[in-house]
């Protein structure tokens, strides 16, 4: 008998049916009785004080039921790492897509049409987007109280870096350029915002942060946290987007404006002009090394844009600072970062969260200084890797690293060694390694663990309650197998809630690859307190000790006596009896071992888990077009145990795939401060003709940390594959790329400078 029943087992995701079959009701399909549409005037400029706003044509238009600006909201600042935010603009635009109005009315052609009779005179000022040019003493303010357009700062130094360097055999320098990429989720934001007649706000939106989402607009809107409800229901997809946005508030300002319900949904293109993509940045890397391949010192400056106002731009730019440096051992570090503001979309998390930026960076650094020392790349990351039980230096605290296991198991599965050896014209083959966290502490300060609620009705049916949001990303599924593995039922007999915070437990979200970890040992500690509950009753029933009774397959039974059982749903009947209707309800929270860092050295452990990966890319260089073409792909992931290896795997081939986009073929281009592809005709994602065979491999190190020793996998599935890519190109051309995306116009430029290949 195996030691699971549920955990460790390949399951299809728990609602797919329901979405492969159209009955999925996501964001965009809600509908309430008198519903309204709500539509959003955005900025033509990319900065321009805003003179006058006449709505007067708007309000007068039939089926229009509320016209608002920045005067019908209470003009607070807001925001979640810094006050820079309002519902609407005011005095200034300060992006082209900055909101200035909004409009309900009774069908969206209305509200289309109400758009175009608000009149608004705009005076243009001079504007910067590139965050360099930001930081130059001509350049215009974004916000006239913030000189040099610095938004925040950070560094962090430990050991002794000049003396690193100079005990240092080779040393490489260079500057690399991370670009602006777009989500690319399936539904674009939408929310469904309605007050009832206390003044109390409800909306349903998809958002990876419901709670925190909460506070910060209850701020916004001068209500307290509790005069809002936020449900969420299913919505397509997120990749760190869909945290905070103003779309969520106007929604609920046009609520409050029209007293009905208000539907605001973005357009593609407004998702694209006024969404949250990633942070571009800068980065300089002085990185050394002895002969015989070992670190000495790395030095790092980052400059990221975090465009018109600050969302997390900050704490990704300090993160890209500082998380690679427990990825390998090294002693002498000094990083500094700076974000500044510039007259661009607001950025903000995307899959990685700053450490995909540095990763690129410091993987092609490290394959450039085993190419000078005539190294193996994949020798050069054993030699230097992280292993378990160690403490980074940064105290972080690795209780497992899978990182050797999955260097070792990539390598061979790829025939790393035969494909190097056997070089074909415009052929190459590269790696890249990573880690990442399960969780950030320093993200919410107060806590960073995880909480759940198992509800048992009479009928033995099983309700789990948690606070983080699934995005499409499986959460559900994973929390259903690790509520039925623990009560000992199928899981066909466990249904997940949607998050509401009026129910669900107060989460911290989705983000930081924490969801399997986090709310994971929530719902387990959760179930354990039901499982308990349910023991005691099936103890009387059985006449054993409550201590001997397990669960297994939906039967109890006291040990050594398995043919002497009680079926689940009979016990919890008993329960629900005995306690006259009520229902066992079991409640639970995890407290993770995790320490503030110190607000100066940095020091401390900000994850109870830290995961690991490899990734191999082939590719092969067409010297007639510079097209490139991954051909062939490996990822070894180090996820503690594969809760369910089916939905890691999948996590592990979109990860890649959203990688190729971003190395190969996706870019935000601006032209006049505006973007200029703000669509999928322009904007180009991959398709599955652009996609290789991609060959996961799953690590398992069992994490002491973990519930039933898993860690996460989200994020870390993407956070190497733009340098495993650009690596390969280095192997089959001698073409370092440092600026993304690699375009065939890029790779026939750098042949032509070699003549030819």
């Amino acid at each position: 008998m195996s030691e699971f029943d549920i955990v460790g087992k390949s399951y299809p995701q728990i609602d797919g049916m329901q979405k492969a079959m159209g009955k999925t009701k996501f964001v965009t399909d809600l509908v309430l009785p008198g519903m309204l549409y709500g539509r959003t005037l955005r900025s033509p400029y990319p900065h321009a004080i805003i003179k006058n706003i006449d709505t007067s044509r708007a309000k007068a238009l039939a089926g229009v039921k509320a016209v608002v600006t920045y005067a019908d909201t209470p003009g607070i600042k807001f925001g979640p790492r810094s006050e820079d935010w309002t519902i609407f603009a005011g005095e200034k635009a300060r992006f082209h897509g900055d909101e200035i109005a909004a409009v309900a009315a009774i069908d969206e052609d209305t509200a289309e049409e109400a758009l175009e009779l608000i009149e608004v005179e705009y005076e243009a000022l001079p504007f910067v987007v590139d965050p360099l040019e930001a930081m130059q003493a001509e350049a215009p303010l974004v916000h006239d109280d913030k000189p040099g357009n610095i938004a925040a700062e950070f560094k962090v130094e430990a050991g002794d870096v000049d003396q690193a360097f100079k005990d240092s055999d080779i040393i490489y320098e260079d500057r690399y350029y991370l670009n602006q990429v777009y989500q690319a989720y399936m539904e674009p934001m939408a929310t469904l915002a309605d007050v009832d007649l206390s003044g109390r706000i409800t909306m349903w939106t998809g958002t990876q942060i419901p709670n925190m989402m909460r506070m910060t607009y209850a701020k916004a809107l001068g209500i307290a946290p509790d005069n809002i409800r936020v449900i969420v229901p299913d919505y397509g997809g997120a990749f760190g987007g869909k945290m905070e946005n103003n779309i969520h508030l106007v929604a609920a300002v046009l609520a409050q404006k029209a007293q009905a319900p208000v539907k605001l949904v973005n357009t593609r293109y407004d998702d694209f002009i006024a969404g949250n993509p990633r942070v571009p940045m800068y980065i300089d890397i002085k990185l050394g090394a002895t002969k015989e391949g070992l670190l000495t010192g790395k030095e790092v400056q980052v400059v990221g844009a975090a465009g018109a106002r600050l969302v997390y731009a900050m704490v990704i730019v300090a993160t890209a600072c500082y998380r690679v440096d427990s990825l390998y051992r090294f002693q002498h570090v000094r990083s500094k970062g700076y974000t500044v503001y510039t007259n661009t979309v607001p950025t903000a998390c995307f899959r990685g969260f700053g450490n995909s930026q540095m990763t690129f960076v410091l993987e092609s650094a490290l394959d450039m200084i085993a190419d000078q020392l005539n190294l193996d790349p994949a020798e050069l990351r054993i030699k230097n890797g992280i292993g378990p039980n160690e403490t980074s230096i940064h105290g972080w605290k690795i209780n497992s690293s899978g990182l050797k296991d999955c260097v070792t198991q990539a390598t061979e599965k790829a025939d790393w060694q035969e494909k190097r050896q056997k070089k074909e014209p415009l052929k190459g083959i590269g790696l890249s390694c990573c880690n990442h966290v399960s969780g950030n502490r320093p993200f919410a300060r107060e806590f960073d663990g995880g909480a759940g609620i198992v509800r048992i009705g009479r009928d033995g049916r099983v309700t789990v309650y948690h606070g983080e949001s699934d995005m499409g990303q499986g959460q559900k599924t994973t929390f259903a197998q690790i509520a039925a593995e623990r009560l000992g039922v199928p899981l066909e007999m466990i249904h997940v809630a949607d998050v509401d915070t009026d129910i669900s437990p107060f989460g911290l979200g989705s983000f930081a690859t924490r969801g399997t970890l986090m709310g994971g040992n929530g719902v387990l500690a959760a179930a354990n307190d039901a499982f308990g509950q349910l023991a005691g009753v099936a103890a009387e029933m059985l006449e054993a000790n409550p201590a001997d009774i397990e669960c297994r397959k939906g039967k109890f039974y006291a040990q050594g006596t398995p043919e002497k059982y009680l079926p689940f749903n009979e016990v919890a009947a008993q329960a629900t009896f005995s306690r006259h209707g009520a229902p066992v309800v079991g409640t639970g929270f995890y407290e993770p071992p995790t320490v503030l860092p110190d607000p100066e050295t940095k020091y401390g452990n900000i994850s109870p888990a830290y995961p690991f990966a490899c990734q191999i890319a082939e590719v092969e260089v067409d010297a007639d077009t510079g097209q490139v073409t991954v051909t062939n792909f490996v990822g070894a992931h180090d996820v503690g145990r594969a809760i369910n290896p089916m939905a890691t795997e999948g996590q592990i081939r979109g990860g890649v795939t959203q990688g190729l986009g971003w190395t190969l073929m996706e870019n935000m281009a601006y032209e006049n401060g505006k973007i200029i592809n703000a669509d999928f005709v322009d904007y180009i994602v991959p398709s599955a003709l652009d996609v290789p065979d991609i060959k996961p491999i799953l690590v398992e190190p069992i994490e002491p940390n973990g519930p039933y020793g898993a860690k996460g996998i989200g994020e870390p599935a993407l956070n190497p594959t733009m340098s495993a890519i650009t690596n390969a190109i280095y192997d089959a051309t001698g073409i370092r790329i440092k600026e993304l995306p690699v375009s065939p116009e890029k790779i026939l430029a750098e042949l032509k400078k070699k003549g030819g290949m």
